[in-house]
């Protein structure tokens, strides 16, 4: 029996994922899936870039405003979450497009990973908790990315606790990378997973500059403030909200804040875009090398979905 087909829409961040996915679903008769790790939350519409209603064009999105700011939420979670809802989505005759660029999400998703127990050492744990407090969480990081580049690549500097376990497990000889292949399952679906970014790395980069300054126009720091104090540890790491409570805190000026914002950006696509390097299976788009963007994006989605037999 044929495994079902599961779209996949990714990228770095600005690329133009959350249009095409519309685009697709409008026209395949699907449904959107978000993978994207901080528009699950509540009160965070603008750092996190998630669609309003009116630009959802009436398809529906699972997966966003599903939690507080003050939950937390793991990539298992996410998985069984994903799953539960494709097979929900297939089940009513329609198309199930995944959409979002968090790394870890869609590799756990469309690999099938299983979460099973793994041992944790307490000890090597809790200092390596105390070092990420007092140097850093960058410093780990580095070191994280000389045992276990893999994964490295893909978290974000402020994200603690998964660097920490990270390093708790490669300092124990077993990387994550490792761990992850050990716990592939059979695939579920197959997937088509179409990349979109900017060949010329500046464009990109000038995309992303100028929607954070959108986002400061239509009220991130009121956004933020309402959420100071109100926000989990997982909520706490999404970029564009932490920057300004630091700001809020007094240990930085506004254009601090701002500029801190932008590089935060900018570094996170360049995470995401090695991330996605890693992977063969990845249908790049270069939206930079074309004209009438969304249509010719839409059109080349098609296409590439169409010559792998996902349409």
């Amino acid at each position: 029996m044929s495994k079902p087909d599961v779209i996949v829409i990714t990228g770095p961040t600005a690329s133009g994922k959350t249009a095409l996915a519309i685009q697709l679903a409008k026209e395949l008769n699907g449904e959107v899936v978000s993978a994207d790790s901080m528009q699950i939350y509540k009160e965070m519409d603008i750092g996190t870039a998630k669609p309003s209603p009116e630009e959802m064009e009436g398809i529906p999105h699972h997966l966003i405003d599903i939690l507080s700011p003050d939950q937390t939420f793991s990539v298992a979670a996410f998985c069984e979450e994903a799953g539960r809802i494709t097979e929900d989505i297939l089940a009513r005759g329609k198309r199930p497009i995944l959409c979002g660029g968090t790394g870890l999400y869609i590799t756990a998703f469309t690999e099938n990973l299983r979460f099973e127990g793994v041992g944790i050492d307490s000890g090597l744990r809790e200092q390596l908790t105390r070092r990420a407090e007092e140097e850093g969480t960058q410093i780990l990081l580095e070191e994280l990315s000389r045992l276990d580049p893999e994964t490295a690549a893909r978290l974000h500097p402020s994200d603690k606790v998964r660097i920490v376990r990270a390093l708790e497990l490669a300092m124990n000889g077993l990387t994550l990378s490792e761990q992850n292949r050990r716990s592939r399952q059979p695939a579920r679906y197959n997937f088509c997973m179409l990349a979109l970014t900017c060949a010329d790395r500046a464009i990109l980069y000038d995309r992303i500059n100028r929607r954070v300054d959108r986002m400061l126009e239509t009220g991130l720091i009121e956004e933020a403030e309402k959420l100071r104090g109100r926000y989990s540890k997982t909520a706490a790491q999404a970029i564009g909200y932490k920057e300004l409570f630091e700001y809020f805190d007094g240990h930085q000026t506004l254009d601090q804040a701002v500029e801190r914002i932008k590089q935060g950006t900018r570094n996170y696509a360049k995470r995401q875009l090695t991330w996605l390097r890693a992977n063969p299976s990845v249908n790049w788009i270069y939206t930079d090398k074309t004209e009438n963007f969304h249509n010719n994006i839409f059109k080349i989605g098609i296409k590439i979905l169409e010559i792998s037999g996902a349409i």
